[in-house]
C-alpha cells in the first residue's frame, strides 16, 4: 500500500505558492581535480546513489474528491536528466553571478506533478571550479525515512569505488478506485483520521484562495493562530523573487573568541549575526528606530528522554532567542547571546557538535532541512528571522572524486519572513547563505559585509582580551575535540567533528 503524505506535511505543502516556495536548497563549490568534474559526472553518480533515497523517485498522487490525504507513488516517467539540470556562468565566472543565478533558481516552484527536487550543475566558475546547486521540497526530507540527496552524495575518500546503477522499476501506479477504497476503509478504520483528512483539506482550501487574492500570510497566520511580531524591516508581504548572499569565514576565528569570552562557537555564530544586523539597520534609513532586539528562532538539537532518538527527526527542536540589536558593545552582544542558551544546555538536553555529527544518517543538508521545517511549525509563536547553525565535518568532502570547497545552505522563507539565514563549518571554515525577499530586502550584500565586519570587531575584542579561566563544565554543556563516530547512512561523511556548539 502506498505511503500517505502526513497531515504536518499537507500543511507544508499548502503554504507552498509562488511567494514562498518552500524546498531547500545547498550551494556547493568543487575544484575538479585531477578526473575533472562536469555535469555527466554528477549525473552519473546521481544515478548510482538516488537508489538510497527512494522517496526522489517518486510523486505525490491526490485521491478524487479529496477523500484522502495524496500519496507517494513511483513516478512512472521518472527522467533523471529532468531533474539534473546543466547551467554555466560566461567564464570566468565569478561569486556574484553565481549567487543571482542561485537566487532565480531558488525563486521558482517545483512542478508537483514529479519527483520534488532539481540539482544544477553550474560550469564557467573562475580557476575551473564547478557548482552543484540542489533543492529538494520540505515534505521530501524529514530526517527519519528520507535524508537529503545532497548527503548520500558526498564520501571521505577521493579515490570511492563506483557502484554502479540499480535495477530499479516502478512500482504498479495505484488505480482511482483503489485510492477511493483506501480512503474510505482509512476512515472507517479510524474517525480521527478522517477529522484530520478534512481539517488538512479545509486549511489547503482556504490557504490557495488566499494565494489567489494575495492574501497567504494574513489567511496562513489566521490559520495557525499566529502570534503576531512587532513591526521590523525583516518582515512583510514577499514577492516572488529572492536574493542570495554567501559569506565564508574562518573557524580559527570562531575558536578564539570563543576561548578568549567563555562562550561557545555557536553563541559566536549568534553573535555575529546580532552584530551584522545591527549594522545593516543602521545603513538603512530607517535605521533602528527604537528597535532593540529582534526575536529569532534557532533550531537546535535535543534529547528527548522518554523516547529512544534513533533519528534526526526527533531530535530538532526550535530555541527563541532575542537578538540583542539594540547593544553597541559586541562583547555584551555575545555574552547576552550565551546567556540566552545557559538555560538550554542546563537542561541536560543540550547536543553538542560531536554527538550531533554521531547521530545515524547524520548530514548539514540534512539537519538544514529538518530546521527549516521545525521554523515552518514555529510560525505560531511568532518571531522575526530563524537561524540554523549546523556544526559540520573538519576535513575535506568528495563527489566523484572532486573536492568540496565550500558548502553554502539557502533556506526559504516563511510567509511575512523576508529573511532567513543558514550557517555551516565544513573543514576549518564557517559558511553563511543569507536568503532575503528581492523587492523587501535588496540589499543582501549589504548584510553579507556586515557579517564580516561583526566578526571583525569580535576578532579585535579577542586579541586585546586574554582568555579566561576554563569553566567548570556543566551538565549537557557542549564539548571539543575530535571524535570517530560512523554514520548509518553512506557517503554521510561524519568521520569526525571539532568544533563547540
Amino acid at each position: 500500500m502506498s505511503e500517505r503524505l502526513r497531515p504536518r506535511d499537507l500543511a507544508f505543502l499548502a503554504t507552498d505558492s509562488p511567494a514562498t516556495p518552500m524546498h531547500n536548497a545547498t550551494l556547493e563549490v568543487f575544484e575538479p581535480g585531477s578526473r575533472g568534474f562536469d555535469y555527466s559526472h554528477v549525473l552519473e553518480l546521481i544515478a548510482e546513489r538516488i537508489s538510497y533515497v527512494p522517496r526522489y523517485r517518486q510523486r505525490l498522487q491526490s485521491v478524487p474528491g479529496r477523500l484522502a490525504n495524496p500519496v507517494w507513488v513511483d513516478d512512472q516517467e521518472f527522467d533523471l536528466s529532468y531533474h539534473v539540470r546543466r547551467s554555466a556562468l560566461p567564464r570566468p565566472g565569478t561569486m556574484a553571478q553565481l549567487r543571482e543565478l542561485t537566487a532565480r533558481i531558488v525563486s521558482r516552484s517545483l512542478d508537483r506533478n514529479r519527483p520534488l527536487w532539481e540539482v544544477y550543475v553550474i560550469e564557467g566558475l573562475a580557476e575551473g571550479r564547478v557548482a552543484v546547486l540542489a533543492k529538494s521540497h520540505q515534505i521530501l526530507v524529514d530526517g527519519v525515512e528520507t535524508v537529503d540527496l545532497g548527503q548520500v552524495l558526498l564520501d571521505v575518500d577521493p579515490q570511492q569505488e563506483p557502484l554502479g546503477h540499480d535495477e530499479w522499476r516502478p512500482g504498479r501506479a495505484p488505480t482511482p478506485a483503489s485510492l477511493v477504497a483506501g480512503a474510505v476503509l482509512e476512515s472507517l478504520e479510524s474517525p480521527r483520521t478522517l477529522a484530520a483528512t478534512v481539517r488538512s483539506n479545509t486549511n489547503a482550501l482556504l490557504r490557495s484562495a488566499a494565494d489567489a487574492r494575495q492574501r497567504v500570510g494574513h489567511v496562513a497566520g489566521a490559520l495557525s493562530n499566529r502570534r503576531p511580531v512587532p513591526e521590523s524591516p525583516v518582515n512583510g508581504p514577499l514577492s516572488q523573487q529572492r536574493r542570495v548572499m554567501t559569506v565564508a569565514t574562518d573557524l580559527a576565528d570562531y575558536r578564539r573568541i570563543r576561548r578568549v569570552h567563555g562562550t561557545s562557537v555557536n553563541d559566536v555564530v549568534l553573535a555575529t549575526v546580532t552584530g551584522a544586523l545591527r549594522g545593516w539597520l543602521m545603513t538603512r534609513d530607517e535605521g533602528l528606530h527604537g528597535l532593540k532586539r529582534l526575536k529569532a528562532v534557532v533550531p537546535m538539537s535535543v534529547i528527548d528522554h522518554e523516547l529512544e532518538a534513533t533519528s534526526l527527526g526527533t531530535q530538532v527542536t526550535g530555541y527563541e532567542v532575542f537578538l540583542p540589536i539594540g547593544e553597541p558593545s559586541p562583547v555584551v552582544r555575545l555574552l547576552q547571546v550565551s546567556y540566552a542558551f545557559h538555560s538550554h544546555r542546563e537542561t541536560g538536553l543540550a547536543v553538542g557538535a560531536q554527538r550531533l555529527a554521531g547521530i545515524a544518517g547524520f548530514a548539514p543538508t540534512t539537519f538544514h532541512a529538518l530546521g527549516s521545517r521545525v521554523a515552518a511549525q514555529e510560525l505560531r509563536r511568532g518571531f522575526h528571522l530563524s537561524v540554523t547553525n549546523v556544526p559540520g565535518p573538519q576535513f575535506p568532502l568528495y563527489a566523484a572524486g572532486a573536492q568540496m570547497l565550500e558548502s553554502y545552505p539557502v533556506h526559504p522563507l516563511l510567509p511575512g519572513h523576508a529573511l532567513a539565514i543558514g550557517v555551516t563549518s565544513y573543514d576549518g571554515r564557517v559558511f553563511y547563505g543569507i536568503t532575503t525577499d528581492r523587492d523587501l530586502l535588496p540589499d543582501a550584500d549589504v548584510l553579507g559585509q556586515c557579517v564580516v565586519e561583526a566578526l571583525e570587531e569580535l576578532k579585535d575584542s579577542a586579541s586585546d582580551s586574554r582568555p579566561r579561566a576554563p569553566r567548570g563544565r556543566r551538565k549537557g554543556a557542549a564539548t571539543t575535540g575530535r571524535t570517530g563516530p560512523r554514520s548509518g547512512t553512506r557517503g554521510s561523511g561524519s568521520r569526525g567533528t571539532e568544533g563547540d556548539r
